[in-house]
């Protein structure tokens, strides 16, 4: 799919809906910080990438490599774009959603259920980061949590989707480095739908960490991304 596009035409177009969580407080249900020193480790180790051809491609416009991002743990973006080779259905996508925590969570005019896990509307993608201080930690899948998802293109070759999402809690730490894996699990009931991904991803190899061996091991449709960046 030939879609050009610059990052930042994409905030600008997603500002108006975005500005009332901006002002959201910290109370939300993501709560809680991750010692700043916990995964530092982690920042060092080199990335294991797939080779192979992947049917979904995937581009994660923010946070980039080593940016710092947000202020006091809050206040920065995952933005993402994915492009499948298949109609609406297959891509998992069930309908669009503007969600968020407080008055925003499963409301008109596009409910969706603001909650770590599986996202009920889109349900291939996984999001997990090496500082995650709530639920399986590393291992948790954070799709859910994304405020904004929509279709941006439908064409003969495929269907493309934005998703994004505004951090309103310091769940993944304040003033640490930090690592956000994320790719599109594969179809693996082959029912023709990526819509196979989990609440929380197995950890593989059982060394109480979950990365991108472990999304390896489980199966992706897509080029597993890995982007080391710093939370302010």
């Amino acid at each position: 799919m030939n879609t050009q596009f610059q990052q930042g035409t994409r905030f600008v177009a997603f500002s108006l809906l975005l500005v009332p969580a901006l002002v959201l407080s910290s109370a939300c249900s993501e709560g809680g910080t991750r010692p700043s020193a916990a995964n530092d480790s982690q920042s060092a180790r080199r990335p294991v990438r797939t080779t192979s051809e992947k049917p979904v491609s995937l581009e994660i416009f923010a946070p980039g490599e080593g940016d710092h991002a947000g202020v006091n743990g809050v206040s920065w973006f995952i933005d993402l774009d994915l492009e499948f080779p298949g109609n609406i259905r297959s891509t998992g996508f069930t309908g669009p959603q503007l969600t968020g925590p407080g008055v925003f969570g499963n409301a008109p005019p596009f409910p969706g259920v603001f909650a770590p896990g599986k996202d009920d509307r889109f349900g291939g993608l996984v999001v997990t980061f090496s500082t995650t201080s709530i639920g399986a930690l590393s291992c948790q899948n954070t799709a859910n949590l994304f405020n904004i998802t929509g279709v941006t293109n439908v064409g003969d070759d495929g269907t493309e989707i934005w998703d994004t999402w505004i951090i309103t809690a310091p769940s993944f730490g304040v003033h640490t480095a930090s690592i956000l894996y994320a790719a599109e699990i594969s179809d693996l009931d082959h029912d023709g739908v990526y819509d196979d991904a989990p609440d929380v991803v197995p950890d593989a190899n059982r060394d109480g960490i979950c990365d991108e061996r472990d999304l390896d091991a489980l199966g992706t449709a897509s080029e597993i991304k890995v982007i080391p960046f710093f939370i302010r």
